[in-house]
């Protein structure tokens, strides 16, 4: 399974990064490559998105499970294609480091299935640390651009 792990020290309050990341709607289209996003009810969401993994290019449609809202903490979900074969599971985790400052964490995993398995899984080990972090850096430019 291809991990990605960022994060990111801010000058913002525990509170307001719950206040951010408790909306799907505010971080959800600044996965990289967003096309669209369907909340299907509190804890499941669709999530469509271009992938570019150099040779591949394509549109993934993922069911995105929310596991756990641990307010003012942690954000957890597991991730299905719904078009592609792919797994996975990620979450945010903010953590009070100072008066006005956090910690937030930014993880994400995928692995594909399939024929085209070890092409792929391949092809992940490098995009997948790069859109957590390009993921991670969007949620960040938010919560300060909001601060």
């Amino acid at each position: 399974m291809s991990e990605g792990l960022h994060s990111i020290i801010l000058p913002v309050s525990i509170e307001n990064v719950w206040g951010f990341v408790s909306v799907i709607d505010l971080w959800a289209p600044l996965v990289p490559g967003y096309i669209s996003h369907e909340i299907i009810n509190d804890e499941t969401l669709v999530w469509e998105f271009k992938s570019d993994l150099g040779l591949m290019k394509k549109k993934i449609k993922l069911e995105v499970d929310i596991l756990e809202w641990n307010e003012p903490n942690k954000v957890s979900f597991n991730l299905r294609g719904l078009n592609e074969k792919f797994d996975g599971y990620g979450y945010f985790f903010a953590e009070q480091i100072g008066k006005g400052q956090t910690k937030m964490t930014g993880c994400l995993a995928i692995m594909a299935k399939g024929a085209k398995a070890p092409i792929v899984n391949a092809l992940l080990k490098s995009y997948v640390p790069q859109m957590t972090v390009e993921f991670s850096e969007a949620i960040a430019q938010n919560l300060l651009v909001q601060k």
